[in-house]
């Protein structure tokens, strides 16, 4: 069973944000990052859905406050991880934004470049605190706004799939599949799931990722 993060482990950056109106009018709580303070992946994905406030517990993070406790990707992506054998206090996982970005209908529209900035300074501010070995972007969008921490751009997101983006500035950076959009992409990529697992996992391990805590303890 996926496990759901201890409330207690969330970085909650300030007590409101309204730097952006549209998002602060729009959420229902920011999804602040939570994990381990010194966790070994960071996983970051573009922004909060919009979630379901009526699931028994994943409800999402614009109802829960914490990144990725959606009960499809939220358990998906944090299953994924503990599938290729880190421990819950191996990760850490929040957003490139932190609010649910409302396409005034109940579903998700793409940041504006202007949110994402706004929001930039508490993900800088997260990976410098937590320090991870790698960081994991899921996703074109989440991988993109990464890359915007330190002034790069991103050409080709499929292309830079399970490839290892070296920075001055950041711990290596192995883009993976958002994982609503995994199935579809996997394939096409020439894996199948387990295949794709593996990847991910052999990608983790080259840049010196992998899981390090005893499992047995």
């Amino acid at each position: 069973m996926t496990t759901f993060p201890d409330p207690e482990n969330r970085r909650e950056l300030a007590a409101d944000c309204r730097r952006c109106p549209a998002l602060a009018d729009a959420r229902t709580r920011i999804s602040w990052g939570v994990g381990a303070d010194d966790a070994t992946l960071a996983v970051i994905g573009e922004a909060p859905g919009a979630g379901n406030p009526d699931a028994d517990r994943w409800r999402g993070g614009n109802h829960t406050g914490m990144a990725y406790t959606s009960r499809h990707s939220g358990r998906r992506i944090r299953g994924l991880f503990e599938s290729l054998g880190y421990t819950p206090d191996e990760l850490y996982f929040t957003n490139a934004v932190k609010c649910f970005p409302s396409d005034g209908s109940g579903s998700n529209r793409e940041p504006t470049a202007e949110e994402r900035a706004n929001c930039r300074p508490y993900l800088r501010s997260e990976l410098d605190a937590v320090d991870p070995t790698g960081v994991v972007p899921t996703g074109r969008h989440a991988t993109a706004s990464l890359l915007s921490v330190v002034d790069r751009s991103l050409d080709g997101f499929l292309d830079a799939v399970l490839t290892p983006i070296e920075t001055d500035r950041l711990p290596p950076i192995v883009p993976v599949l958002h994982p609503s959009y995994r199935d579809v992409w996997a394939a096409r990529l020439g894996y199948d799931a387990e295949g794709y697992e593996q990847a991910v996992g052999a990608a983790l391990e080259a840049v010196g990722a992998g899981p390090t805590r005893d499992q047995t303890s």
